[in-house]
């Protein structure tokens, strides 16, 4: 087994106009637009015939020198789990196939997830397995910027090949466009943070008038459930959790209770809420501050009823429908301070993403 790591992306994403297959196996030259200038906005999807170079700043239409897409690349990998130490950066990876419904896409930037590194550790590795293709691209075209996150069921049939390299195969559905005025950085910290946080608070009912408290309210997921919560869904009364340093920063996303949770337990509050979302792993204390019939969800650790785990699906129409939202700047992506991290330092980046101390999304950027 050797599996490519990470699950979001964004990327100029070339989709061909008859087929594309999955990840492992070698590819004849696709063509595909790279943009020529301009390194953290390059990014392009792959047809089959020749490559195509393009600035950043023009028009897909817009094209210079003829090149190939390489049979081979440079991709961060494992043969083996367990932690950090066994990622090896492999110089010369088969770029992958690309099925009928799928665009080869060329990597800029990829964030890491907490998942990504328990799939590392082996914690999935009964489902560690290629995904199916089918269909045809139809929606998506040459020299379109993308992001998603890229494998649809995370813990059912994730992708061994991931985007920790410089080109990954999507399912095109998985897609959406890239915002206007966001950068590949900050794309690739969205798709599965904003995905989780969008779909945990919809299935909790969260609605406009309701009160939610977002535990671990500065991660990647909770800064993003504040904002949505907020911005999208109406809701009465924002409260959080996080560190002492961070509780500014609680409240800068729109959070109207900023609780910090070194100098005050949450569950003893007076408040009470009707969901809680728990992006931390404290189900036991967060059905504790849920009104009743309201719902906890839960991301990470054991399950208290009546809270609920939640898991989430890859939707580049749910990212679609959230791009207005980020592209007025309601909703802000989160990326930690301490990055982008090169690709050189991918495990220095999955070390640091390991200490839970991260501020928002640990992100790798450029590829490679």
């Amino acid at each position: 087994m050797q599996a490519f790591l990470s699950s979001s992306i964004p990327a100029t994403s070339y989709p061909r106009s008859s087929s594309f297959l999955p990840q492992p196996p070698p590819q004849a030259p696709a063509r595909l637009a790279l943009p020529s200038s301009a390194p953290s906005r390059a990014a392009a999807v792959a047809r089959r015939d020749r490559c195509v170079a393009a600035s950043a700043s023009s028009s897909p239409a817009a094209t210079a020198a003829a090149m190939e897409v390489p049979a081979t690349m440079k991709a961060w990998a494992h043969d083996a789990y367990g932690d950090a130490s066994v990622l090896k950066l492999v110089e010369a990876a088969a770029v992958p196939a690309v099925g009928e419904d799928q665009v080869l896409v060329r990597v800029v930037a990829a964030a890491l997830n907490p998942v990504d590194a328990k799939r590392r550790a082996g914690k999935f590795q009964a489902t560690d397995s290629p995904l199916p293709v089918g269909g045809q691209v139809e929606g998506l075209k040459e020299g379109d910027e993308v992001y998603g996150m890229i494998s649809e069921k995370p813990l059912e049939g994730p992708k061994q090949s991931g985007s920790l390299a410089e080109y990954t195969a999507v399912e095109e559905k998985l897609l959406a466009r890239k915002p206007k005025g966001i950068d590949f950085v900050q794309a690739a910290g969205l798709p599965v943070a904003i995905l989780t946080a969008s779909q945990g608070l919809e299935k909790a009912g969260m609605a406009a008038g309701k009160s939610v408290l977002v535990l671990g309210g500065a991660g990647g997921v909770g800064s993003l459930a504040i904002q949505l919560a907020k911005q999208v869904y109406g809701a009465s009364k924002v409260a959080a959790t996080a560190s002492t340093k961070k509780i500014e920063l609680l409240k800068r996303l729109g959070a109207d209770v900023a609780i910090d949770y070194t100098k005050e337990n949450f569950e003893e509050l007076p408040d009470k809420y009707d969901v809680v979302f728990d992006a931390v792993g404290q189900g036991d204390k967060a059905v504790k501050v849920v009104k009743e019939g309201g719902s906890v969800v839960v991301l990470t650790g054991a399950v208290t009823p009546p809270g609920f785990r939640f898991v989430v699906t890859s939707n580049g129409s749910t990212l679609e429908e959230l791009n207005p939202y980020l592209e007025s700047g309601k909703v802000k992506p989160l990326v930690d301070p301490q990055g982008p991290f090169p690709f050189s330092k991918v495990v220095e980046a999955f070390s640091y993403l390991e200490t839970g101390r991260a501020t928002g999304k640990v992100v790798i950027s450029p590829i490679p």
